[in-house]
């Protein structure tokens, strides 16, 4: 089973990953469409704080598509996205680089931190599906994660109170 490795801050769902790569290339994963498509999903329209684009969930069920904001995009350091609707998210991604290693800091704003207890699983598998792509190897599939993750989850949102 993979391990688990989210925290709560307050009803931020906090997530990192390490990277041996220059902190452009990891932005590139991050923000260009062919690169997206590999781990998460593709987009269209246009790049910029302000506009907003079409993403296609590849790895969900039927491939929906949802329309995100870009509310900050300050390459190659921090990028910020929400949408709205039933399931209205607000994720920020940061980028640091020191030493040959570039720590990309993923973090979901939940408007309620009861959602992380299925959220956390979901981010888990995306931010693992980016570790693969960007290694060439094999991606998980997401019943690693869901609903095995959920008690860790579910026991960080309980102590939280």
């Amino acid at each position: 089973m993979t391990t688990p490795t989210g925290r709560l801050d307050g009803n931020d769902l906090v997530l990192t990953r390490r990277f041996h790569a220059p902190i452009e290339d990891v932005w590139t994963s991050l923000t260009a469409s062919d690169s997206t498509a590999r781990w998460y999903g593709s987009w269209t329209g246009t790049p910029g704080t302000g506009n907003t684009i079409a993403v296609k969930l590849l790895f969900e069920q039927g491939a929906p598509e949802s329309n995100a904001h870009i509310d900050a995009c300050e390459p190659p350091r921090r990028l910020a996205l929400s949408t709205t609707g039933e399931w209205g998210v607000r994720i920020e991604v940061t980028l640091t680089h020191q030493a040959g290693v570039t720590e990309l800091r993923f973090v979901h704003h939940l408007n309620d931190r009861e959602l992380a207890r299925d959220m956390g699983p979901g981010w888990e598998y995306y931010l693992d599906n980016l570790v693969a792509a960007r290694a060439g190897t094999t991606l998980p599939t997401f019943d690693q994660y869901y609903p095995s993750m959920k008690p860790y989850y579910s026991g960080l949102v309980d102590a939280a109170g």
